[in-house]
């Protein structure tokens, strides 16, 4: 296997070793019978990750189409019969 890659029960006995590649070399990918079950990454790489830029206002805000002149108009449908 690669130096990323580590099967469970390698990943279960050098854990220590697992988290300190992780953080040195970037994540760590663990499988169970030959398919992927987790990946291991270090904080740092976590934070860049799942770190929130911006909210959608600014999104929209910030979006092509804004000054684009598209008109969309609503429906005018009456609301439709459910059954409950």
């Amino acid at each position: 296997m690669s130096a990323d890659t580590w099967t469970v029960a390698e990943a279960k006995a050098r854990l220590s070793e697992l988290l300190e590649q992780a953080r040195s070399k970037g994540p760590q990918v663990i499988t169970r019978h030959g398919r992927t079950t987790a990946v291991v990454v270090s904080p740092e790489e976590w934070e860049r990750k799942t770190k929130r830029i911006g909210n959608l206002a600014e999104f929209l805000a910030a979006s092509p189409l804004r000054d684009s002149g598209i008109e969309i108009e609503r429906r005018k449908d009456p609301p439709r019969k459910i059954d409950l």
